[in-house]
């Protein structure tokens, strides 16, 4: 049933936007289109209304990326960035965005997110990694304010 205006196509929390980012960002590392491409196949193949949250994050990582990454990497103890599993690094980008760029979110909202997406998403070893690694961001974050 095609309806792409609909309510119930439309993401219902902030939550599922972030969901819907995290998809379109990991969909993104395997394609070389560009993020407006990607939404646009799933305008078309999905019929999936997209959020504005989610295209402010998906575009915001891939803007930011070498900042979020290098954030990412300081936080890491005894790991190496090519280590962390596709969808952990997505998870921790959101992350990492929402928490430089976002005002709105508060940091800990930004961590018990990405934790929870990644108990979703991945493993329960991967949101304890996701959780540490952020809260070390966090950290760092906190100082330059």
């Amino acid at each position: 049933m095609a309806n792409s205006g609909s309510a119930e196509n439309k993401p219902q929390s902030r939550r599922e936007e972030r969901q819907q980012a995290l998809g379109f960002l990991f969909e993104r590392l395997f394609r070389d289109d560009s993020a407006d491409e990607v939404f646009e196949d799933a305008l078309e193949a999905r019929d999936e209304r997209i959020s504005s949250y989610a295209k402010r994050v998906v575009n915001g990582v891939e803007e930011h990326l070498a900042e979020i990454d290098e954030k990412i990497e300081a936080a890491l103890k005894g790991w190496k960035k090519n280590r962390i599993s596709k969808v952990s690094l997505t998870i921790l980008r959101i992350a990492v965005y929402e928490m430089l760029y976002i005002d709105k979110v508060p940091v800990g909202v930004s961590i018990n997110e990405a934790v929870e997406l990644a108990k979703s998403y991945a493993t329960p070893e991967d949101a304890s990694f996701v959780n540490g690694v952020l809260g070390t961001v966090a950290k760092d974050v906190k100082k330059k304010e």
